[in-house]
């Protein structure tokens, strides 16, 4: 299997690349956005000989390789199975070029499967992101600076945030971290900006509540629309408050394996009260890691994706 994306061992393609191997195949993961980053042209030159020279039996594609332009991807995925799997929520033009030129194509989100269908995509399929054991592990400890009652880490270019996060934060102290939080307005609890790998952990490690906040208000509604961030904080194993979703149940029951929150103030009075029970947040915390580890880590994802079929729709609805 040659995986062709993005490189870095916290990106999600390490991640995949981890979970084949350790189902027993052999994978490459070929860094799209480093090669032709740093060696411009000739980058899909290097690429097309990566590919070429491990003679895959799949190639697993990621929103990246739209990169390397129609015609390479062409030659590479010539009588050669080939999978797109989509981790974001909007269909962008790239992405719908990329899903005609596959043909066959995993999205993260329910609700887009039509959405992909009718744009001309042969089969679409769903199949939600999970948890990488090697990368999501949690954290002995914590730097004091890190000790809250609650935390969010994700990304401030969406207004649509900031509703769940101003109420949480006049009821607990609450602390955000991420990128694009310099033009945030001055009352949300700014602290830092982006962490990853034990970082994040020991920031998941510091606060009680990990809270999951969608960035566009259709993401509110969307069927068993969930961010990778609840497996990364359930990897992780703390206490994640997501936002409640038609069929979220299929992948976490809330109050045994997480908390789901259905407005703003819900969010901040279920954090209140998870707060005020450390005990049963515990129980909680230890549940959902033990769930995520033994029926959602990408392990379980590819081994669906491999076997040609999508994560079972029949339970959720």
């Amino acid at each position: 299997m040659v995986v062709l994306g993005a490189g870095g061992a916290h990106k999600t393609e390490a991640s995949i690349a981890r979970a084949a191997r350790a189902l027993g195949h052999h994978c490459r993961l070929v860094n799209v956005v480093g090669l032709l980053r740093h060696t411009g042209s000739w980058g899909r030159r290097a690429v097309q000989y990566l590919v070429e020279s491990y003679q895959p039996d799949l190639l697993l594609i990621t929103r990246h390789a739209i990169e390397l332009g129609e015609p390479a991807l062409q030659r590479m995925l010539r009588g050669r199975r080939a999978a797109f799997w989509y981790f974001d929520f909007e269909p962008k033009d790239k992405v719908l070029t990329l899903g005609r030129l596959v043909g066959r194509m995993y999205v993260t989100c329910l609700g887009q499967v039509e959405t992909y269908q009718r744009a001309g995509v042969d089969v679409v399929k769903f199949l939600p992101q999970g948890v990488d054991p090697e990368q999501d592990r949690p954290a002995p400890d914590a730097p004091s600076q890190y000790h809250c009652d609650a935390s969010f880490v994700g990304s401030g270019h969406s207004a649509h945030r900031y509703n769940v996060l101003r109420a949480v934060a006049a009821a607990v102290r609450l602390q955000i971290r991420g990128p694009g939080w310099t033009t945030a307005p001055g009352d949300l609890p700014v602290v830092g900006g982006p962490v990853q790998g034990r970082r994040l952990a020991q920031v998941i490690r510091g606060a009680a509540v990990s809270l999951g906040v969608n960035a566009d208000p259709a993401q509110d509604r969307e069927p068993c629309s969930v961010s990778n961030r609840m497996w990364r904080v359930m990897g992780c194993a703390g206490f994640y408050l997501g936002r409640r979703v038609p069929g979220i149940e299929s992948f976490a029951v809330g109050g045994q394996h997480c908390a789901w929150y259905s407005s703003a103030g819900d969010a901040a009075e279920l954090a209140r009260h998870y707060l005020t029970r450390p005990e049963e947040r515990q129980q909680i915390a230890d549940a959902g890691h033990r769930h995520a580890l033994a029926h959602h880590t990408y392990a379980h994802r590819l081994a669906i994706l491999l076997a040609d079929r999508e994560y079972p729709v029949q339970t959720i609805l």
